[in-house]
């Protein structure tokens, strides 16, 4: 029928019709006719368009196809997301899918999820997620994905939930999918060294698992990391030094996209030059490109004895000059960590320790190896270094729980500072943690400049830093009429590092705390490089939004 009209008009639009013309016609027949020269006509206009767009000519849109090899944020509309009656639809589709136990409208559980005690970063109560999913298998978080895909859901991937950087709150209402009940250790390759795991497996509980056997994973941060929350973060710890940060410890890879497509990054070989390198570009990613449900993972033979020196100085120079003169002396270190002389002080204080220390700048250097003969004379060779760089107090352990004892003050250190934060200057006291990583050389001169600036804002802070790879925590603790004041120094040390060629962030991540910061470090066309990866990988903007870079035009927040 529609064929028939559009020729009748096209025919009646190619001959003269006018009243001059149609003779003694009655006014009925010439109505009549004109009637069918209006609908053919518009018939025909319709039929230009139409296959004007989808065969004659096919220009290139440019907001969707942009020709520039980077997406500038100008470029861009913002996403468009669910309303509310459609997420619910999308909801109760999850709902069937994985089984209502496996999902959660409880607000105490939505509240739960919206950020932890230790982040400054929280959520407004119309950006917190509706509902929580549990999904068990790559499948599920596939099927879900395609779901949140075609309702247009924002999703907010959630592993361990330690970060501190807004990493993984809410900034869109939308679907919180928490990775718990995927933490299964799927298989140990004890010959080739590696392991692959779900990831909501702790690293904690996989070394647990590795112990028995002489072995470990290198990666160590807080308490409570998740691997996948890991991955996402590219995170380190104290074994960065000698095992590498996540970046040189994830072999492997199974991610699904925002569409729900499910892909293998690499296989399992330690050496690969096969394409790009897709294992890479999720690690530090934070959720906004995919959702890793598997990772393999290199193991590392474990120690079989290690020892801890403590080693205290009259300044914080004398400390980094010690580890530049290890790392020159090509001295392998399994961790060395700087802690500053107020962190020092709480852990005296906190009780936690057979003895006291001097309240110092202090190194722990910890060493490990096959034969305790070898870590003695390494131990002397250490303690002569130190000498060299004006150290005032050197013990060593002289067993593995000599040396365990030792490293605990690195471990109570985060935890001691809030506890006397509590008990000495407000019960109700907030913690501000930053970190950054500047080159060796520069270290010791952001650190002094940084303590210099706490002291005269009278804040109290501990500083302790993974100095071996020139990374280091500022732990700002405030009342809430110090809020300003802390985020300026927490501002001003970023900026330092940054002006030192340095990082904004050296394991914490970006999240939404440190996306203004990520453009001085590396620049507008960076940062939209970035954007364009993101838009190709997820052009709905559905996965974990507005994190590492700005996604909306509309962002409230400047960057």
């Amino acid at each position: 029928m529609f064929r028939n009209q559009f020729l009748r008009g096209i025919r009646s639009f190619s001959t003269s019709h006018t009243l001059r013309s149609q003779g003694k016609k009655s006014i009925r027949q010439i109505l009549k006719d004109n009637r069918q020269i209006i609908l053919g006509s518009s018939l025909f206009g319709l039929g230009i368009t139409l296959g004007f767009t989808f065969g004659i000519t096919r220009p290139n849109p440019d907001w969707k196809f942009p020709e520039s090899s980077t997406t500038p944020i100008d470029n861009i509309i913002p996403p468009q997301y669910a309303f509310r009656a459609d997420m619910f639809d999308g909801f109760n589709k999850i709902s069937k899918l994985i089984g209502e136990s496996n999902v959660s409208y409880d607000n105490d559980d939505l509240n739960s999820f919206a950020t932890n005690s230790y982040s400054t970063h929280l959520p407004k109560d119309n950006q917190k997620p509706k509902m929580i999913c549990y999904p068990r298998s790559t499948e599920e978080v596939s099927q879900i994905m395609k779901i949140a895909n075609e309702y247009s859901i924002p999703v907010v991937p959630y592993s361990g939930g330690t970060s501190i950087e807004g990493n993984f709150i809410s900034t869109q209402p939308g679907l919180l999918l928490s990775l718990s009940n995927m933490d299964s250790i799927l298989q140990f390759n004890k010959d080739d060294l590696d392991v692959t795991v779900q990831p909501a497996v702790g690293w904690q509980d996989l070394n647990a698992y590795l112990e028995p056997e002489g072995f470990m994973i290198g990666p160590d941060p807080g308490p409570g990391g998740q691997i996948g929350g890991m991955i996402g973060t590219s995170c380190s710890g104290t074994n960065a030094a000698r095992f590498g940060t996540m970046k040189e410890n994830v072999l492997s890879l199974i991610v699904v996209l925002a569409d729900g497509t499910i892909i293998k990054t690499k296989n399992r070989p330690r050496k690969s030059s096969a394409g790009y390198n897709l294992t890479g570009l999720f690690i530090g990613s934070e959720g906004t490109l995919g959702i890793v449900t598997e990772a393999t993972l290199k193991v590392h033979v474990k120690p079989k004895f290690e020892r801890v020196s403590v080693v205290s100085f009259p300044k914080i120079v004398d400390a980094t000059n010690m580890v530049t003169k290890l790392i020159q002396e090509d001295i392998v270190v399994n961790a060395v960590e700087l802690l500053d002389d107020n962190m020092i002080d709480v852990i005296n204080k906190s009780g936690q320790l057979n003895k006291k220390w001097k309240v110092t700048p202090t190194l722990l250097v910890k060493i490990g190896g096959s034969e305790e003969s070898v870590l003695s004379k390494l131990t002397k060779k250490i303690e002569d270094i130190s000498i060299e760089n004006n150290s005032i107090g050197f013990e060593s352990a002289g067993s593995n729980k000599e040396s365990e004892d030792l490293w605990t003050a690195r471990k109570i250190g985060f935890w001691s500072t809030i506890e006397y934060a509590k008990q000495h200057i407000d019960p109700n006291i907030k913690v501000w943690v930053t970190d950054v990583a500047v080159p060796i050389s520069k270290l010791s001169k952001v650190i002094e400049e940084t303590s210099e600036e706490v002291s005269k804002s009278k804040v109290f802070c501990t500083i302790l830093g993974h100095v071996g790879d020139g990374n280091f925590h500022c732990i700002l603790t405030y009342k809430p009429d110090e809020y300003e004041k802390v985020k300026t120094i927490s501002e001003n040390t970023v900026r330092r590092a940054i002006l030192n060629e340095g990082t904004c962030t050296g394991e914490h991540g970006i999240g939404v705390g440190k996306r203004k910061y990520l453009i001085e470090e590396l620049g507008i066309n960076s940062t939209d490089l970035m954007r364009k990866l993101k838009f190709a990988m997820d052009p709905k903007r559905i996965l974990n939004p507005d994190k590492i870079i700005k996604i909306d035009p509309e962002d409230p927040n400047k960057f």
